[in-house]
C-alpha cells in the first residue's frame, strides 16, 4: 500500500458503498452482516432489528441493501459497528491503524471493507486502493475470461442445438399426444351419448318398476287385508263352534258325572245303612214285653262328630268315614299353619304328601285348592296319586275356587271343606257342606 499518496478531500467525501466495487461492496456488507449480531440491540436501527437473531450469511442476503443504507446513512449506527467488527478481526485492525499492508495480497479487499467501515486515519486511500486492486485483477484476468467466455459460448450453441432437437422430438409428441387427445374425445364423446341414452333407458325402466312395485304392493295389502279378514272370520267361526262343542259336551259331561256321583252316593248310603240297620236275630223273652224305663243313652255318640269341636281331629276322621265323601282343603291356609317359616313350594309338597298319606286306601276324592290369582303360570308340582291339586285361575282367589267346587257337587253327597276362613267355612256350610278347621287336619296329619 503506497501511504504517501493523499486521496483528495471531495472524492472521499462522496465515497459511499454505493461507489464501492461489487466485489468490495459485497465484502463491506458481508463484513457488517457478522458484526451486527453483536451490536447492542438499542444502537441497531428499527429496520435491521428483526434481522437481528437471523444467520449472517442470510442476513446479509435479506437486508444487505438496508445495511448498506444505515452505513451510508447512519454515523452513529456505523461507529458502534466499526467496535464489534475491530473486535471480530483485531489483527487486520491493527495492520491498518499501523498503516501496514497486508500480510497476504488476497486480503486487501479485506482490508478496504474494514477501513470503509471503521474510517481511521487515511482511510479512503486504503479504500481506493483496494478498488484500484480489484481493477487490475481484471484487467489481468480478461485474456482467461476471454477464452472462458468462447468456451460457454460454444457450449451455449451446443446446448441450444440440442434443446432444438429435444423441443423438436417434444413437439411431434406433443402433435402425437393431441391426435390421440382429440381421437379420446370423440370416443368420449360417443361413450358420454351411449352412456346418456342408457341412463335414460334406465331411468324409464325404473319408472316403469317402480309403478308395477306400487301397483304390486297395493294388490299385496288389499290381499293380505283380505285374507287377514277371511282368516278372523274362519278363526271366529271356529272359536265360536269349539265353544259350541265344548259347552255342549261339558254340560252333558257334568250332568253324567253328577248323576254317576249322586247314583254311586245313594248306593253306598243304602249299602251302609243296610248294614248298619241290619237286625239280629229275634232273641225276645216273655220278660222283654213288660213295660219299664230303660237306661238313657248316651248324648256324646248320637250322630257322625255332632259333639265334636271344630278343630277336633277325630271329628275329621269320622267324616272322612262317610261313603263317597269328597275332601276339599284350603291349601295356603293349612300349610300356613303346620309350617309358617318354610318356603311356599315346600309346604304343597308337605302338605299334599301328608294328605296322601292320611287318605290313602280309603276312597275318598280329595282336592287340596292353592291361592293363583296373582300367577301368571301355575307352579310345577307333582300331586301324589289319589290327591287333586288345583289353582285358582288369574285373578280368582282360592276361596272362590273351593266355593265352585262345592257348587257343582250334587245335593246329598257328603262334602268335607278344611278351612280357618269364617267367610268360606259360612258360605260352604249354607250349601250343604261341612266345614272343618285347618287345625285339625293338621292334627290329623301328625304335625
Amino acid at each position: 500500500m503506497s501511504g504517501g499518496e493523499e486521496p483528495t478531500t471531495a472524492w472521499g467525501a462522496s465515497l459511499t458503498t454505493e461507489a464501492l466495487s461489487p466485489r468490495l461492496r459485497s465484502r463491506v456488507v458481508a463484513l457488517a452482516s457478522q458484526g451486527l449480531g453483536r451490536v447492542p440491540l438499542v444502537h441497531v436501527p428499527a429496520a435491521l432489528r428483526k434481522s437481528v437473531s437471523f444467520a449472517p450469511s442470510k442476513r446479509a442476503k435479506l437486508v444487505g441493501g438496508q445495511i448498506a443504507a444505515s452505513l451510508d446513512g447512519d454515523d452513529e449506527f456505523r461507529e458502534h459497528l466499526a467496535m464489534q467488527v475491530r473486535a471480530m478481526v483485531p489483527s487486520l485492525a491493527g495492520l491498518l491503524d499501523a498503516g501496514s499492508p497486508p500480510d497476504v495480497p488476497e486480503s486487501l479487499a479485506e482490508m478496504g471493507a474494514l477501513a470503509f467501515i471503521v474510517r481511521t486515519d487515511g482511510w479512503e486511500s486504503v479504500v481506493k486502493e483496494a478498488i484500484d486492486d480489484e481493477v487490475q485483477r481484471h484487467t489481468a484476468s480478461g485474456g482467461d475470461l476471454q477464452d472462458t467466455v468462447d468456451r460457454l459460448e460454444a457450449a451455449l450453441v451446443a446446448a441450444r442445438s440440442e434443446a432444438k432437437a429435444v423441443r423438436d422430438k417434444l413437439r411431434a409428441q406433443v402433435e402425437e399426444l393431441k391426435s390421440d387427445n382429440a381421437t379420446l374425445r370423440r370416443t368420449l364423446g360417443q361413450t358420454r351419448s351411449e352412456l346418456r341414452q342408457v341412463q335414460e333407458a334406465a331411468a324409464s325402466a325404473d319408472s316403469v318398476i317402480a309403478d308395477l312395485r306400487r301397483e304390486g304392493e297395493i294388490a299385496q295389502r288389499a290381499a293380505a287385508a283380505e285374507a287377514r279378514r277371511l282368516r278372523a272370520r274362519v278363526k271366529r267361526l271356529e272359536s265360536q263352534t269349539t265353544s259350541a262343542r265344548r259347552a255342549v259336551r261339558d254340560d252333558r259331561d257334568a250332568e253324567t258325572m253328577r248323576l254317576r256321583l249322586l247314583l254311586d252316593t245313594v248306593m253306598d248310603s243304602a249299602a251302609g245303612l243296610r248294614r248298619e240297620l241290619a237286625l239280629p236275630p229275634s232273641d225276645m223273652l216273655p220278660a222283654d214285653s213288660v213295660r219299664a224305663v230303660e237306661p238313657g243313652v248316651d248324648p256324646g255318640v248320637a250322630g257322625v262328630g255332632r259333639s265334636l269341636l271344630g278343630d277336633d281331629p277325630m271329628l275329621l276322621r269320622r267324616l272322612l268315614e262317610l261313603p263317597r265323601a269328597h275332601l276339599i282343603i284350603d291349601g295356603y291356609n293349612v300349610s300356613k299353619s303346620a309350617w309358617p317359616t318354610a318356603p311356599l313350594e315346600e309346604q304343597r309338597n308337605r302338605l299334599a304328601s301328608k294328605v296322601a298319606a292320611l287318605v290313602a286306601g280309603k276312597r275318598i276324592e280329595t282336592t287340596i285348592v292353592f291361592d293363583g290369582a296373582e300367577l301368571k303360570h301355575p307352579p310345577v308340582i307333582s300331586p301324589p296319586r289319589g290327591v287333586r291339586v288345583l289353582f285358582s285361575p288369574p285373578g280368582v282367589i282360592a276361596d272362590d275356587t273351593i266355593r265352585q267346587l262345592v257348587f257343582v257337587e250334587p245335593e246329598g253327597r257328603p262334602l268335607v271343606v278344611v278351612s280357618t276362613d269364617r267367610e268360606v267355612a259360612e258360605s260352604v256350610t249354607k250349601m250343604g257342606a261341612r266345614s272343618v278347621s285347618s287345625q285339625a287336619l293338621v292334627a290329623a296329619m301328625g304335625v
